[in-house]
């Protein structure tokens, strides 16, 4: 199985990937969006992300689905941010996944912005990769994590 960051800890991934190929998912699979569409019941389901696709889909199902997953194609693609921010300040409160190509040096923001689970694209590096989330003690500004700035909590 494979492992990931989830909630300061590395743990297996417990959801089957995304199939392309399929048209339909099943439950204990992450869909597509185009297949999360399609699904029937929506409560306890599992959706990716890609970067262009709009979270706006999931809105009014932000209660019933598990886990949205973020697809980094590359790791100078920012769009994942706005998206995992956008759906936190919306009230998803399931588990927040970032996949594919970040560095090690992005994971502080993406778990600012709101993400709780970490799955790189190379899973040797997990060690070093959990390592950094704790790289900074205190941050300066507001964020989803810390919603009031340093200057508010003195």
């Amino acid at each position: 199985m494979p492992l990931l960051i989830k909630n300061g800890c590395i743990t297996e991934d417990t959801w089957q990937p995304v199939n392309q190929d399929s048209g339909h998912a099943t439950h204990d699979q992450v869909a597509t969006l185009e297949q999360w569409q399609q699904l029937a019941d929506k409560n306890g389901s599992a959706v990716q992300l890609k970067p262009g696709e709009s979270p706006a889909a999931l809105y009014d199902y932000l209660d019933q689905i598990a886990l949205v997953l973020v697809n980094f194609p590359a790791f100078a693609d920012g769009r994942g941010f706005s998206y995992a921010r956008d759906l936190r300040e919306r009230g998803y409160s399931g588990e927040l996944r970032a996949g594919g190509h970040f560095i090690r040096d992005q994971l502080t923001y993406l778990k600012r912005c709101g993400f709780d689970a970490f799955q790189l694209a190379d899973d040797k590096a997990l060690e070093d990769a959990l390592t950094s989330l704790e790289d900074f003690s205190e941050h300066y500004q507001a964020s989803i994590d810390q919603p009031l700035p340093l200057f508010r909590r003195r």
